[in-house]
């Protein structure tokens, strides 16, 4: 065991023990759970009253304190109840990143209603398919969703509102639902920790998506656990904690990420307004936006995919920004490339920065490092949290030896409960109270999680098994590659062939011969692409920043 390793087992172990801030038990069938978690997000949640009038939230010059998010929260949730919701009702929200979302989200948890939040990113359709699919009884739209899918959505007997609507006397206005209880506050409901919180739909990079259902316990479970976690983080990095102490500055994230993913929603906006932390919230990520929020408002973390982390170092206006208040950048989403974790330690040399890994079906714990961790294991996703259990399974679900690559199993009380009405996929994705997440990896000697891909991205070649991500995490590190996707075509005689669709930087040249040139200098030979496609466009992604491979391998084979 590496002295990494032990350290961080010594941390845990005075986090978690009996009598410990963290104290783990055991539950019936053998499930580790905090002791002392909230039973419930209303619970949860309600510790954002201790932070008071302190300022939570800054959103396009708009500034929020905690007491009144909590007060608008608790006006909506007297207004739901008054108009028919109840517990175990679903209530959407078909929105991008607004402050709205966030008073809706702990109002609906706290009058024991489900929270299905919805990808804003969609097509009406895509968008009316989540509703109906959830069965929801009433919706909470932005102008833009309301114009696309209200009329389908009244049309099924669902009441439809709108958060900040272009007429202020629209009769559909949220804030005209609500202005008769401001000051009020709903009524209590008893709440169980088994009690259905949250339908999250998965991000439907490979189907049509699927709502992943999530208890009050499971919910509350992930929050505790990563605040476990960042304070393991802490104790093991105590140089680096002084120095962000030392620079005084008030801890402020850069929420840049969906509210309506586990990345935006658990992590971010949970998290933070339970730790008392400042958020400074983005409609969506464009970079030049973000620059300038971290200076004017002095951000001191950020969490975003790998490919916005590029972004946002590689712009132009980095340099010429002040982002000395910028201390850390979670990665997650993706697998993280190595030209991420360098450019980090060139542009912020004292970062407490970090990755991890988590599914929306994980409620978004799986395992994490940070720190010093972050760089000397960098090509892992992290360990896995006191509450998961890790296992890496073949085709038949037997368990292989550390080293051996094969799909990520993942068992937790954190866990979802099961897909909403899809039986056949909770036939075939849960066994035994594991989860079968479809991702590749393995567990390392010290028990470090290494991602390899996805399933079903996999391309087999020639009876080779070839990690795409691999090739991505290679291929970005040429200077003219923006953006890189590797997929599989068929091939008569192989199988499947390697195939990269490339994005260039702006002004950049690069000939397909160049770049074969470069693979066959950094990997071997049978995972070198054998056809470059070169796109004048970036890259199609979903609303998380993952590559729509699915949607590019279609363009390809129709081409």
């Amino acid at each position: 065991m590496t002295a990494l390793k032990q350290e961080f087992d010594t941390a845990m172990a005075q986090l978690t023990g009996e009598g410990a801030p963290y104290e783990i038990a055991v539950g019936e069938h053998g499930e580790r759970y905090y002791k002392g978690a909230p039973a419930n997000l209303r619970d949860a949640l309600a510790v954002a009253r201790n932070h008071g009038d302190r300022e939570f939230l800054v959103y396009e010059g708009e500034r929020r304190s905690f007491n009144q998010v909590m007060d608008e929260a608790d006006a909506l949730g007297a207004a739901l109840q008054a108009a028919g919701i109840a517990k175990g009702d679903r209530v959407a929200l078909a929105m991008r990143n607004y402050p709205e979302w966030m008073a809706a989200f702990i109002a609906v948890t706290a009058i024991g209603a489900v929270v299905v939040p919805v990808n804003s990113w969609g097509q009406p359709d895509d968008i009316a398919f989540t509703v109906e699919d959830a069965e929801a009884k009433l919706v909470i739209c932005d102008q833009q969703r309301y114009d696309g899918v209200a009329e389908r959505l009244k049309a099924k007997g669902m009441r439809v509102l709108i958060a900040r609507p272009a007429d202020d006397n629209d009769p559909d206005s949220l804030a005209r639902f609500t202005a008769d209880f401001t000051g009020k506050a709903p009524q209590p409901v008893e709440l169980d920790g088994e009690d259905l919180a949250l339908i999250m739909y998965t991000s439907g990079t490979s189907g049509k998506p699927k709502g992943a259902t999530s208890t009050h316990r499971a919910v509350a479970q992930s929050l505790v656990n990563m605040e476990c976690a960042g304070m393991a983080a802490a104790m093991t990095n105590g140089e680096l904690i002084t120095k962000m102490l030392e620079a005084g500055n008030e801890p402020t994230s850069l929420l840049a990420v969906p509210l309506f993913h586990v990345s935006g929603c658990h992590a971010q906006f949970l998290a933070n307004i339970r730790g008392g932390r400042r958020i400074v919230m983005m409609y969506k990520w464009d970079v030049d936006r973000a620059l300038k929020y971290i200076e004017e408002e002095r951000v001191t973390t950020m969490a975003a995919a790998p490919s916005m982390v590029l972004d946002l170092l590689e712009s132009e206006g980095f340099d010429a920004a002040d982002t000395s208040s910028l201390f850390s950048v979670g990665l997650g989403g993706a697998a993280t490339p190595p030209k991420v974790g360098a450019l980090l330690r060139e542009k912020l040399p004292m970062n407490f920065s970090g990755t991890g890994y988590g599914m929306t079906e994980t409620n978004a714990q799986g395992a994490s490092l940070t720190g010093k961790a972050f760089q000397e294991k960098n090509r892992t996703a992290g360990i896995p949290h006191p509450i998961v259990d890790i296992r890496i399974c073949d085709e038949e679900g037997g368990e292989l030896p550390p080293g051996a690559t094969g799909e990520i199993w993942v068992r937790s009380v954190a866990n979802i409960r099961e897909y909403w009405n899809r039986p056949e996929a909770n036939a075939a994705e849960f066994r035994d109270g594991w989860l079968k997440t479809g991702d590749v990896g393995f567990l390392d000697e010290d028990g470090f999680l290494c991602l390899a891909d996805r399933a079903k991205d996999m391309i087999i070649r020639g009876g080779e098994n070839i990690y795409p991500v691999e090739i991505e995490s290679t291929l970005i590190e040429h200077d003219a590659v923006r953006e890189v996707a590797v997929i599989g075509l068929p091939h008569e005689r192989l199988g499947e062939e390697v195939a990269a669709v490339v994005h260039l930087h702006p002004g950049a040249t690069l000939s397909e011969q160049e770049l074969v040139d470069f693979a066959r200098a950094n990997m071997a030979t049978y995972k070198v692409p054998t056809r470059v496609f070169f796109s004048e466009q970036p890259l199609p992604r979903n609303a998380t920043n993952k590559l729509l491979k699915r949607d590019i391998k279609a363009a390809l084979l129709e081409q």
